[in-house]
């Protein structure tokens, strides 16, 4: 199982994802904060970049912060 550190910037121009050390990342995000919009676009972007399913990624801690842990 694999664990990140993420801050997610929602409502950025470009969608991206930026490693900052091993661990940690930086994701921009089009989707607004607003009804988990950013949650889900998240979830998506990060199943993609890992390629895995996005049913397997589990937002553990900060669900309604920018600052979140993520489990995979």
């Amino acid at each position: 199982m694999s664990k990140y550190q993420i801050t997610v910037k929602p409502g950025s121009s470009q969608e991206k994802i930026v490693e900052t050390a091993p661990g940690e990342l930086i994701i921009y995000l089009r989707a607004k904060p607003h009804d988990g919009e950013a949650n889900t676009a998240l979830i998506k972007l990060l199943a993609k970049y890992f390629d895995i399913p996005k049913t397997s990624i589990t937002i553990t801690r900060g669900a309604k912060s920018r600052t979140k842990t993520i489990e995979f």
